[in-house]
């Protein structure tokens, strides 16, 4: 977005007509030549309609939502998720300012740093419309920034660094996005005793350890079943590593990172009473082997990364969908087939797990379509594939 096109958005007649087409389909309006600024006014309804669930408070304000900022920016339920609290945080990576809008219900003050002209001043507007006051938006780099900065100066030092190349690659190691935190790093801690930094879902946990060495927490942090984050911090008060695994309204599991356990595997499934699905968030933190061994000890591996099966029902595994049971069969899909369309079962959910074929194709293969209530769960176990039909006990 230029500077030109923002003036064009804050009009109050362009305003005022985001605001009558709002529940309109954006084609629509960007074809309604009644429409003042048709296009403007279709771009702006189309991310406000997509903010309704994303970024709510957003959505209320009626916030400037320019595309790519919208699609790289948290989503409020992970942004509200964010640790700290004290008088001033520094946040290096603005954007939308999503996380900077959250840090400042936890800080008395926040600034934050956008080397972009024009979104620092979407960042600028769209915190005055949400009444937040106590957010200060420097445009500039985020290496200036630091540079200029006094020893102890804040709180916290947050950042979610840029994670596109200049040819929109996306980068996964620390190192190559931008601000380069890791470079960073030795003078983020003189100026804050608390340093935070967000990367992708992709980013490899001990890749932490590595960057920050001791005093480092690594969260991996879930919603709704999709890793969104990894978060890491490093603070002058730890005295160890840990590693916590999250799913935002579920529940946490945390413990030191040197005292995970390794899975016990299981040879055979046509045992077991139950199958326990972790949450990505645990599998992601490597701590699934370590979770069940404190809420389901007899929980065995089918693989390293995968299901687990137990004997007896969990008493409490917040992190985990547990399923009962109901048959167990070697995966031979002619047979499975016949007896699928003997029993007149036409579609049904496939849960799989390190297994070459997609849901998709196992499916395809049985002769049914993807969907269905029938649960059934398709992994391998003891070096043999297995397919297990399911009934859900948790949610």
């Amino acid at each position: 977005m230029t500077f030109d096109e923002l003036d064009i958005l804050l009009r109050d007649d362009v305003q005022a007509a985001i605001e009558a087409n709002i529940e309109r389909d954006p084609l629509r309006v960007a074809l309604d030549r009644s429409v003042v600024a048709p296009s403007a006014v279709a771009s702006a309804v189309k991310y406000l309609q997509r903010a309704r669930r994303k970024l709510p408070s957003y959505y209320a304000a009626r916030c400037v939502l320019p595309q790519r900022a919208f699609e790289q920016s948290s989503s409020e339920e992970t942004a509200a998720h964010k640790r700290g609290e004290g008088t001033h945080c520094l946040d290096l990576t603005c954007g939308l300012g999503v996380d900077a809008y959250y840090l400042s219900k936890r800080f008395e003050r926040v600034t934050t740093v956008e080397r972009d002209e024009v979104l620092a001043a979407i960042a600028r507007e769209n915190f005055r419309r949400l009444g937040a006051s106590n957010i200060e938006v420097i445009c500039g780099s985020a290496e200036d920034v630091v540079a200029a900065a006094k020893e102890g100066q804040f709180d916290q030092i947050y950042a979610d660094p840029d994670r596109r190349s200049a040819d929109g690659r996306r980068q996964v190691l620390l190192e190559c996005c931008s601000p380069d935190v890791a470079a960073l790093m030795p003078k983020l801690q003189q100026l804050a005793p608390r340093v935070v930094i967000k990367n992708s879902p992709l980013f490899d946990v001990a890749e932490a350890e590595r960057m920050f060495g001791e005093r480092c927490r690594v969260e991996v942090v879930s919603l709704a079943g999709e890793c969104k984050e990894v978060i890491a911090e490093w603070d002058r008060t730890y005295n160890q590593n840990t590693l916590t695994a999250t799913a935002i309204g579920i529940g946490e599991f945390s413990c030191p990172s040197d005292a995970r356990v390794a899975p016990t595997m299981a040879a055979d499934p046509r045992s077991a009473r139950y199958l326990l699905s972790p949450d990505v968030a645990l599998r992601k933190a490597r701590l699934t082997a370590t979770y069940f061994a404190q809420v389901a000890p007899d929980a065995r591996a089918c693989t390293a990364d995968g299901f687990y099966l137990a004997e007896q029902l969990p008493a409490e595994a917040t992190m985990a969908r547990v399923y009962e049971i109901v048959a167990v069969q070697p995966f031979a899909p002619k047979q499975l087939k016949r007896e699928l369309a003997r029993r007149s079962i036409r579609r049904i959910t496939a849960l799989k797990r390190d297994l070459a074929l997609s849901s998709s194709e196992i499916c395809r293969r049985l002769g049914v379509s993807e969907g269905g209530e029938v649960l059934m769960a398709f992994t391998e176990c003891g070096g043999e594939v297995w397919a297990m039909e399911l009934k859900e006990l948790s949610k």
